[in-house]
């Protein structure tokens, strides 16, 4: 009698195998994310348009990848991520192409927020930290930051290789290009994740740990939810304005557009270096305390900004900004599943994760209007400041509530 092959546990060589495919599939479904910025002088120049204009298909695809990442996550908890991924796939060949066909901004935006965002890189972004997230317990926190690594390593990746051929050919052929790679490359990896995770494990008992239940941080599950989402629109919105705008801020200070994509590309290129450190310390000491690091030094890195705009500052200091917040975003996947029924994983981390995707658009577009408005960026990084200022408040006022449940009696 055949034998059937025993079922993969958490934590084993299968899961392990697994988030080097996840890791795959999230670089190459992120790369709308940094393509649409390193294009931004070029399709501005082009369509004749402001620079809060040429912002919007930015902003757009963010939305569209948050509101997506909410439908693929409850798609992934009811059927597995492969058929949110093949969707992914046929939204990013038909999104990169139809953005490359466009005539205008508008339809240049549309094809950014419906196809390459709500059908698109949504897929390979929320459902597949969810996932990730159930398939480990003992090194959830690396686990989940090397995940979510894919988003970064597609901007150091990308960057630098669509500059060249958008100098090259064009932006137009560059986007054809990358339609065609998606359409082809993504079915392809979304062979390897049929299987389903296994049951929901509770994770090693520690002080700085949550423990899921109905009423996190003491509140109830949407209250709860609801803190996270703030938190998650606010700290975004701080970190969209060197993400988004560093290319035409080099731009307008005479350095040129491609040293702001080499600076794009080192600041995600560190993130990824910070996203893996603080997985290692997520593990020791939780999402909470994690999320709470990260936006310090987030909000730090922000500051330097102000006084300093020479090369050499700017290379420096984008390197530092992608090491101090590489690892805030994964923090609200692990606080979701610290913190709330694991069930529910693939919901609530897509509409945390959307939170965060929404501030990236929002931070987009809105550094875009201040620059419009004041014809400089330096009150655009003071408005990201305040914005991270909030995100610090919420994270220590979480913090607080969790400590003063601890020591109240059972």
């Amino acid at each position: 009698m055949a034998m059937t092959p025993a079922e993969p546990t958490t934590d084993s060589r299968y899961a392990w195998t697994r988030l080097c495919v996840t890791l795959a599939l999230m670089t190459i479904g992120s790369a709308g994310m940094y393509v649409v910025s390193v294009v931004l002088p070029a399709v501005q120049a082009e369509f004749g348009v402001a620079r809060a204009d040429a912002s919007l298909p930015y902003t757009l695809l963010m939305v569209g990848f948050g509101l997506g990442g909410i439908w693929m996550g409850r798609l992934a908890d009811r059927h597995g991520v492969m058929r949110p991924i093949l969707i992914g796939a046929a939204g990013l060949g038909f999104g990169f192409i139809g953005a490359a066909l466009s005539g205008s901004i508008w339809l240049f935006a549309i094809a950014h927020g419906v196809g390459i965002g709500l059908l698109g890189s949504s897929a390979t972004f929320a459902p597949l930290v969810a996932d990730t997230s159930l398939w480990f317990v003992r090194r959830r926190g690396i686990a989940v930051a090397i995940c979510a690594s894919g988003n970064y390593l597609a901007g150091a990746i990308w960057p630098p290789i669509v500059q060249h051929f958008v100098e090259q050919v064009g932006w137009r052929q560059t986007y054809i290009g990358l339609g065609i790679l998606c359409a082809v490359t993504l079915p392809l990896l979304a062979l390897a994740m049929r299987r389903r995770p296994p049951k929901a494990q509770p994770a090693p008992s520690a002080p700085h740990f949550g423990t899921p239940s109905q009423r996190p941080f003491g509140l109830s599950l949407n209250g709860a939810q609801t803190m996270l989402c703030i938190a998650g629109v606010a700290c975004c919105v701080a970190m969209s304005m060197p993400q988004v705008h560093i290319v035409a801020y080099c731009t307008d200070l005479g350095f040129g557009a491609a040293r702001g994509a080499q600076m794009l590309s080192l600041m995600l290129a560190c993130g990824i270096v910070s996203r893996l450190i603080s997985g290692a310390i997520c593990d020791r000491i939780g999402g909470l305390r994690t999320l709470l690091l990260g936006s310090a030094l987030q909000g730090l890195a922000l500051v330097l900004f102000l006084p300093f705009d020479g090369l050499v500052s700017l290379y420096v200091i984008s390197a530092l900004f992608g090491l101090f917040q590489g690892g805030i975003v994964p923090s609200y996947a692990i606080i979701v599943r610290e913190y709330f029924p694991p069930a529910e994983a693939g919901a609530r981390v897509g509409t945390v994760l959307m939170c965060t995707l929404l501030g990236m658009a929002l931070g987009g577009w809105m550094s875009g209007k201040v620059f419009d408005l004041t014809g400089s960026y330096q009150a655009a990084f003071v408005n990201g400041v305040a914005w991270n200022l909030l995100n610090l408040t919420i994270a220590f006022t979480l913090l607080r509530r969790t400590r003063r449940l601890a020591l109240q009696p059972a």
